[in-house]
């Protein structure tokens, strides 16, 4: 666990489910709801795995995948919930699903997790991608962790984005490796790490030595190089790092990746050598790579 967690407590879970039923009831007809509704209070009264499973399962079917696409007033509120709670990329049965696993837990933890557990390992890629975003509120995020680690080692990209993106459980809750392997996993996805909460929080000399090496290799194969890799690559750079950031900036590199160096080297020129702050303030920029919002440097699938 890397910062001080903000995870809501377990005693907060009604508060959570009444917030995501009222997205719902926004959104749904009358019927949908009602059958959502029906549900969840089962659930609430009597939290039967069986129930659970069926409810998740026909979530899709009753309540269309549609995205949630919350308002400015509703992404304020999930931040007043929960610190880091972002429901941007979320759809309508995923927020269904999230609802029904948290009207599941009746407060032991050891069951809840086992429960978990059982529902990662067997659930489709639909599932998965509820789950994972529900990491965010779900009680207990501590004995979830081990299964969190799963979905960022998944090789389907959703699952992977589901944890990563727009998520405050991995910047909370993962130490230094499982972070890194994090970040790294993006660029052999096709991925992208700006919607990653916390990236500014937590590098380190690690990951910088991992994604250098990283670059060797695709120069020495002639491959792509996404551009956000220096972002997590210049900062507490070895002296190998240094000589490779170097020969970026000498030519090697192309103009979007010069400009996350640049950027990085002036919004953190303390985390940089200062060899390297010298050469980017010595170049001449077209653009000014402040200007430039870190999603313009996204992998280029995107």
């Amino acid at each position: 666990m890397y910062p001080q967690h903000q995870h809501l407590p377990p005693a907060a879970t009604p508060q959570a489910i009444d917030l995501l039923s009222a997205w719902l009831k926004k959104r749904l007809s009358t019927e949908a709801f009602a059958w959502f509704d029906t549900e969840l209070r089962g659930l609430q009264s009597q939290a039967e795995q069986a129930r659970w499973f069926k409810a998740l399962g026909m979530a899709p079917r009753k309540l269309g995948k549609a995205d949630l696409q919350p308002n400015d007033e509703e992404l304020q509120a999930a931040l007043a919930l929960r610190h880091g709670l972002d429901p941007t990329e979320w759809s309508v049965d995923q927020t269904a699903r999230m609802a029904f696993t948290l009207a599941f837990y009746k407060g032991d933890e050891q069951s809840f997790f086992q429960q978990m557990a059982m529902l990662v390992d067997t659930s489709e890629i639909n599932e998965l991608l509820a789950i994972f975003r529900g990491f965010a509120l779900f009680p207990h995020p501590q004995a979830l962790e081990p299964k969190a680690r799963e979905a960022i080692r998944s090789s389907m990209r959703p699952v992977y984005e589901a944890m990563s993106h727009r998520n405050p459980y991995p910047f909370e809750f993962f130490d230094e490796a499982a972070w890194n392997q994090m970040i790294v996993k993006a660029f052999f996805l096709d991925s992208s790490i700006w919607q990653i909460q916390g990236v500014d929080q937590r590098y380190n000399a690690d990951l910088s030595e991992i994604l250098i090496s990283l670059v060797q290799e695709r120069w020495a194969a002639g491959r792509f190089i996404a551009p956000e890799i220096w972002r997590c690559a210049v900062p507490y750079a070895n002296p190998e790092g240094v000589a490779v950031i170097l020969q970026a900036l000498a030519g090697k590199a192309l103009e979007p990746e010069l400009q996350v160096i640049a950027k990085m080297c002036l919004n953190y020129p303390a985390l940089c050598a200062p060899e390297v702050v010298q050469a980017v303030k010595a170049r001449s920029w077209a653009v000014d790579p402040n200007s430039l919002p870190w999603s313009s440097f996204a992998s280029a699938s995107y």
